[in-house]
């Protein structure tokens, strides 16, 4: 399905589930019987042969004997994988779990809104360090005797909003635990997981029949993925109607924004830089929580370009709607509430033992990852070090050098070596490329055009890379209008030249080649791989580049063998620690992509790794 298929798909989802909710939820509810009718298929079959076994023994007289083990095993063991499938461990949230009459005001506060908006009991309120909030129900004994129910507050989230936007949100999440149909939406949600499980479970003991499940729920499931998500951008809608209700909609709607804001803010600064500080500093930093606030925080936005930009970059499978939808649907006028105070006063002195707490936490979290990406730096290092010492650089070192420094010397800047890469050789990609994003980054509109579109008249391949670099600035709420102006001119320029812009799903936008690597790359993989139990095989192909001098592109085709509902947290830190010097390597197991999985297949042929081997 292309991804203009899936938008029209959806639109007609979202008419259906608005329109004739009742028509919509039936065939989301056929969708799921036949998901689960072949688990309970499954488990018939398997459990039939102990009947039949049964029955020859008690009734017709038979006595025990050793072909009876042999007939069972094999039914035994899918009836175990069958029911491992079917089971489910519901954890509590991490965090800081407030004590009874720790923090008195932000307690009394969400009993307040609790009463206000009709929803259940709370166990107990969470603080995490997340920039997030959320509600969270553990059901008792498969929910039959009632769910636990958690709210989760980010520190971060509360030092952004003020009490009224705090307030919106509690209320939000609130929406979520009074919804009516929660618990249809939630048995939806754990059907995709069930499903997951079970065709990764047959996988792993080598049964036969486990590729017609993964061919049959490869079709089913990211169908009713994409048709399930109208269902939760409608339980969205109707949590923000809550949020409006118990805190106004001028309110609810200065949450979504500001909560948009902070959260653009951190994804095209914050977040970048400290992972890239990841390749010259061995440690993590001792503090997150304080330069998160900082990076957070700034000027006025202009909200106009910040709508705009928001409705470009909508996803149809995301279950938010867009932020434009979302303020449009509030009746309110798109506009933030001068901040009186931020909401994290609430919490009183324990504001900075939980700073305190929530920093050491992440430090011990991420360490792992951290030094994982230090190490796979060690190359890049090793090769500035040698380029730092040399006498007379060629045109194309001088490029090397200056992309080395951006990269590993991050705070160093590489704008004035890229210049130097310019005036020996006026004509090189690389440095214009590099230096026209620097310059445009830094409001220095016309040069960093005119760098840009010299880089794609010499290198039409440029365009691509050109367009997914320009989405990343256009992420930054902070730009000045100028620079917006020029990023969506030179997206106009460029997206005619490029193939890189919205393309089949699942398909590589460009041609892909044997990859190149040599025999102690492929070892460093497959070392690491064999580390990783849920990966049976690898094939690894190279793309074409966009950019002819830019660093090579890998694509890795895993045979993961752990469930693919935690496939994303997973795949994660393996594609950091797989990282390797002077180029990217994306890591993909092809579910959802059958058709880029065959492609990488067919260019790579044998597997470079294969578990055991």
């Amino acid at each position: 399905m292309t991804e203009h298929e899936q938008r029209a798909r959806v639109l007609r989802l979202e008419a259906e589930a608005r329109d004739t909710p009742s028509r919509y939820r039936l065939r989301l509810l056929a969708l799921a019987l036949l998901g689960h009718g072949v688990v309970v298929g499954l488990l018939l079959l398997a459990l039939a042969p102990f009947a039949l076994v049964a029955v020859h023994l008690f009734v017709r007289g038979a006595s025990l004997a050793p072909q009876h083990a042999y007939v069972l095993v094999l039914p035994a063991v899918v009836a175990a994988v069958v029911m491992r499938a079917l089971w489910v461990r519901f954890e509590s949230p991490d965090g800081y779990r407030l004590a009874p009459g720790e923090a008195p005001l932000l307690q009394a506060e969400v009993e307040r809104l609790r009463q206000a908006t009709g929803a259940p009991p709370l166990e107990g309120i969470v603080i995490d360090g997340d920039f997030n909030a959320k509600a969270a129900s553990v059901p008792r004994v498969l929910g039959l005797l009632g769910h636990r129910h958690t709210l989760v507050l980010g520190l971060p989230l509360m030092r952004v909003l003020d009490r009224e936007e705090l307030a919106a949100v509690i209320a939000h999440e609130f929406g979520h635990f009074g919804a009516r149909d929660g618990r249809f939406a939630a048995w939806i949600y754990l059907s995709r997981g069930t499903w997951y499980r079970l065709r990764d479970g047959m996988a792993q003991h080598g049964f036969a029949f486990a590729w017609l499940l993964a061919r049959f729920y490869a079709w089913l499931a990211p169908r009713f993925d994409l048709d399930s998500r109208a269902l939760t951008r409608r339980h969205e809608y109707a949590a923000d109607a809550v949020a409006a209700r118990a805190a106004g909609e001028a309110a609810a709607a200065s949450a979504l924004l500001r909560v948009e804001i902070a959260s653009r803010r951190l994804d095209a600064r914050f977040w970048p830089r400290l992972w890239a500080r990841a390749r010259s500093q061995p440690h993590p930093p001792v503090e997150l929580q304080a330069p998160l606030l900082r990076a957070m925080t700034g000027g006025p936005v202009a909200v106009e370009r910040l709508l705009a930009a928001a409705a470009r970059a909508q996803d149809p499978r995301d279950t938010h709607p867009a932020l434009p939808q979302r303020i449009e649907a509030l009746r309110s006028p798109a506009r933030l509430l001068s901040p009186v105070e931020p909401s994290a006063a609430l919490l009183g002195g324990l504001e900075d033992t939980l700073e305190r707490r929530l920093d050491a936490a992440w430090r011990d979290d991420i360490r792992p990852h951290w030094e994982a990406l230090h190490a796979a730096a060690a190359h890049d290092r090793a090769r500035l070090a040698e380029l730092d010492a040399m006498g007379a650089p060629t045109p194309e070192q001088l490029a090397e050098h200056a992309l080395l420094v951006e990269q590993v010397r991050i705070d160093l800047d590489p704008l004035p070596l890229y210049e130097r890469a310019l005036a020996a050789d006026p004509d090189r990609v690389l440095a214009l490329f590099r230096a026209g994003l620097l310059q445009l980054r830094r409001g220095e509109v016309a040069g960093g055009s005119a760098r840009l579109r010299r880089a794609v008249e010499l290198d039409r391949g440029a365009a691509g890379a050109a367009l997914e670099e320009l989405r990343g600035i256009d992420l930054d709420p902070d730009l000045a209008p100028a620079t917006a102006a020029a990023v969506d001119a030179l997206r106009d320029v460029f997206a005619p030249l490029s193939d890189a812009g919205p393309h089949p799903a699942g398909t590589d936008p460009a041609p892909l080649l044997p990859h190149d690597l040599d025999p102690e790359a492929l070892h460093r993989i497959a070392r690491r791989l064999a580390c990783e139990p849920r990966v049976a095989r690898a094939w690894v192909a190279r793309r074409r580049t966009a950019l002819r001098e830019a660093p090579a592109q890998y694509l890795v085709l895993l045979d993961w063998r752990g469930s693919v509902a935690g496939e994303a947290a997973g795949l994660a830190p393996l594609q950091q620690a797989l990282a390797l010097p002077g180029a990217t390597l994306e890591l993909f197991t092809g579910a959802g992509q059958r058709r880029l999985a065959w492609q990488v297949r067919a260019v790579c042929g044998e597997p470079v790794y294969r578990k055991g081997h």
